[in-house]
């Protein structure tokens, strides 16, 4: 077993590195202050070759594979989650089309994605349907050459912002199986028709953009829709199986950001004439911080391994993606903890990183989700 990172990706985890901690201090506060999408930040992203980073080469991608999205999106996390999602969630739902999309599809939009083109969205959640996919109720009715979507979507990632939507609707109702019901068809998110609405007032990743969206008689190609009709649903839970490993790998930045501000934080703070690091109790517990973070690594780092070797293992990134969302909140725990009351501050980060790591439970994918997964595959 070799675990060593060829030169390649050790130089993608370097960049991304460099690039968080030279671009997102300056924007980090005011934009979690102020709820604000940082374009900036993903403009300068692709500028780095640091977004889309799996789109292929001869869709104007790098090529990468699921090591190296693990790889960049943990650096970016590890200085602010909120303004790594700017970046490396600006593909999302774009993956779809890298899986199912004709050739057409991908020529049209995969190009345009790591220049910084467009943004795109997966407009897949509803307010009946979130763990329950196949709840999903929005319409897409065939009218001659186009269909007609009708319906409402919430908690979409990008959803103010995006150029556009690959959205999850009803296209076969009276199917047998409702898991046989639905397609994936890629909105313009221009289009008349369309309603966003941004969320204000998240707990964390507040540099995120999340948005309701309703669709009143959007018309849109029946080109448009992304591989078989009746499909989607299985698409889709196709693309949760990888995307766990980006959401994973959020968590573990998150988690190895949170201890290294502990680890600088009790080096300098004093208590009673001496260090804080100098406490046995303190030490005692970084060493479990780091330990968790490491298997949450380790994990991980497996996950995309098999995932690029084709052995894409639906159990083992559910696992990666429950215990790294769990790390996250246990370890920012800990760390605001020793930070006692500045950690409840915003003067000092660590509070957004407390802020930020709940969310890593909940979306993606709840661990509850996640732990049904791993049982059917112990039954």
């Amino acid at each position: 077993m070799n675990f060593e990172l060829s030169e390649e990706q050790k130089a993608f985890q370097s960049l991304a590195y460099k690039f968080a901690v030279k671009e997102f201090p300056a924007f980090a506060q005011e934009c979690d202050r102020e709820e604000k999408y940082p374009r900036e930040i993903w403009q300068k992203a692709c500028e780095a070759g640091l977004v889309g980073i799996a789109i292929p080469e001869e869709y104007g991608g790098p090529g990468g594979g699921w090591i190296e999205t693990a790889l960049i999106t943990e650096q970016l996390s590890r200085i602010d989650l909120g303004l790594g999602l700017a970046a490396v969630a600006a593909t999302f739902g774009a993956e779809n089309i890298i899986n199912y999309g004709s050739e057409e599809q991908k020529k049209t939009y995969l190009p345009l994605l790591p220049t910084g083109k467009a943004v795109f969205a997966g407009a897949y959640t509803e307010p009946n349907a979130g763990s329950d996919v196949a709840g999903t109720a929005t319409r897409a009715v065939k009218e001659g050459s186009d269909y007609i979507i009708n319906g409402s979507k919430t908690f979409i990632t990008n959803g103010t912002i995006c150029d556009y939507m690959v959205v999850l609707c009803v296209t076969n109702p009276d199917a047998a199986k409702r898991t046989q019901r639905h397609s994936l068809i890629i909105v313009d998110a221009k289009s008349p028709g369309i309603t966003r609405m941004k969320i204000r007032g998240k707990m964390g990743i507040r540099a995120s953009d999340t948005a309701e969206i309703t669709f009143e008689d959007v018309r849109v190609p029946q080109s448009n829709l992304v591989g078989k009709e009746g499909n989607g649903f299985y698409q889709l839970m196709h693309f949760f199986d990888q995307t766990r490993i980006m959401v994973a790998s959020q968590g573990l930045g998150l988690a190895q950001g949170a201890l290294d501000l502990a680890i600088k934080y009790v080096q300098e703070r004093k208590t009673f004439g001496v260090p804080l690091a100098t406490n046995q109790a303190i030490q005692f517990q970084l060493a479990e911080m780091a330990t968790r973070v490491e298997l949450a690594r380790n994990i991980i780092y497996k996950a995309a391994w098999k995932a690029d070797n084709g052995q894409l293992d639906p159990a083992l990134n559910a696992m990666a993606k429950f215990y790294a969302g769990e790390t996250a909140v246990w370890v920012t725990d800990k760390a605001l903890q020793m930070h006692g009351g500045y950690g409840y501050i915003d003067e000092y980060d660590i509070q957004r990183f407390y802020r930020d790591a709940k969310i890593l439970e909940i979306y993606e994918g709840a661990k509850e989700i996640e732990k049904i997964t791993i049982a059917k595959r112990l039954f």
